[in-house]
């Protein structure tokens, strides 16, 4: 009786788990998804330089006050303890060690993108980013 439920468990199992498979995306919506990314990236970057620039003389008026001069030094035996330098390996290790599971996590679901989504949405998702497009060149450009 019980090999029964047992085989009957496996194979609802098997049904589950081939319904589950997500077929992998298009090359062009990858490359598009990487794209994308990579001009997000940048317009981040260029946010983050001007940030910087434009900050840079109140940093270098608040490092010459003595609470700036305490906060730095406090910085610099942080990174000098041993305990942090573990930390921050550890960090870095589980950050390679994640890269590609990420990667794969990100293939299905541009994979379930593709097939249950994309036909319903996208013509409006790209609509909706190429008029979001204009604006951000405007607030945010990439170069």
């Amino acid at each position: 009786m019980h090999a029964k439920y047992a085989l009957a468990l496996i194979l609802a199992l098997q049904v589950s788990v081939s319904l589950c498979e997500i077929p992998d995306p298009p090359q062009e919506l990858v490359d598009k998804y990487n794209e994308y990314k990579g001009t997000f990236y940048k317009r981040l970057l260029n946010l983050l330089n001007q940030a910087q620039t434009a900050s840079g003389p109140m940093v270098e008026q608040v490092s010459q006050d003595g609470r700036g001069q305490a906060v730095r030094e406090y910085a610099e035996t942080l990174q000098a303890k041993p305990e942090f330098q573990a930390l921050v390996k550890v960090a870095t290790a589980m950050g390679e060690e994640a890269s590609p599971l990420v990667d794969k996590a990100r293939l299905k679901l541009l994979g379930a993108y593709n097939e249950y989504l994309r036909p319903h949405i996208g013509q409006w998702l790209a609509d909706t980013i190429t008029e979001a497009k204009v604006y951000l060149d405007k607030v945010m450009p990439a170069e």
